[in-house]
């Protein structure tokens, strides 16, 4: 079952000149002809450089932007529908890149809290809901600590902790691990991959990082307002001259096996993980060398 589905979306950008005395500005494509569609439960990584429309693509599944042409659903409802914005953004929550744009209060648990305040739940369920998602994101302990200052990774969780208090069913993030150190970005990633397989959560995650994709179902690709290629990501890393053409790096074990094999080596393709490039190095060096 399909949760959102992108029909033909196309997204223009209307580059006007703020000053009324200069120039107008020619309008540009940012999505092009765009069709996808993602199941329940599956977890999505969308990738692209600046400027290939991924996260302007993101931000149509919650009606954060509605398309020029095309049509986007959620759960059928069309995002145009002005009285559907309410629940289509009930049913896909968004994280931003920038856990501070995010954060109202100043104390965490009434961060938590504010959106299903505004969804004008009960008082009990509020508190059980806010317990319940900073327990999910692992920050439970840190109910009554002011956001400004925890850690980055600290404060994304939080974020995503003030989603989950609005029970979604689909989590859109638009590059949450962005401005974190490998260890927050670990703490993120952990956190989603754990809602999506123990919750069956549907994740829409948008990375430059390929070995955060990597964890994903599925990975789409995206260049100049269009999807280029997807698939499994052993599918999409092992077409690595077409990543690097469109300026796009591949995990960096599938980098060391590729150029491996390019001098020769017989490794096999599809190699994602630091444990499967040493585990293909080891079998290689164990084979007798031909006489």
């Amino acid at each position: 079952m399909d949760i959102i589905t992108a029909q033909d979306v196309r997204f223009i950008y209307d580059n006007g000149a703020e000053d009324p005395g200069a120039a107008p500005q020619d309008p540009v494509m940012v999505l092009d002809g765009v069709s996808l569609a993602v199941r329940q439960g599956e977890f999505v990584a969308l990738l692209g450089h600046n400027g290939s429309g991924k996260s302007t693509l993101a931000k149509h599944f919650n009606a954060m932007l509605l398309p020029t042409g095309g049509t986007v659903l959620v759960r059928d409802m069309n995002t145009a529908d002005e009285e559907k914005k309410y629940e289509i953004r009930r049913t896909v929550g968004m994280v931003l890149q920038n856990p501070d744009n995010q954060l109202v209060s100043t104390i965490v648990e009434e961060d938590v809290a504010f959106g299903p305040e505004n969804l004008g739940i009960e008082p009990a369920e509020i508190r059980r809901r806010v317990d319940d998602a900073l327990k999910t994101v692992g920050m439970y302990d840190y109910r009554t600590h002011a956001p400004h200052k925890l850690s980055g990774g600290q404060k994304q969780r939080v974020a995503i902790a003030g989603i989950l208090a609005m029970q979604p069913d689909c989590l859109v993030l638009d590059e949450p691990t962005a401005m974190l150190d490998p260890q927050g970005r670990r703490e993120v990633l952990d956190t989603v991959s754990r809602l999506n397989k123990e919750r069956r959560m549907t994740v829409v995650l948008i990375t430059h990082y390929m070995e955060e994709a990597a964890r994903a179902d599925r990975v789409v690709v995206m260049d100049d307002g269009q999807i280029r290629m997807e698939g499994t990501p052993r599918e999409v890393f092992s077409r690595v001259e077409e990543l690097r053409a469109i300026e796009l790096d591949v995990p960096q074990p599938t980098e060391l096996c590729y150029e491996l094999r390019r001098r020769g080596v017989p490794l096999p393709d599809g190699i994602l993980t630091a444990e499967e490039c040493a585990d293909a190095i080891a079998l290689f060096m164990e084979e007798p060398p031909c006489r």
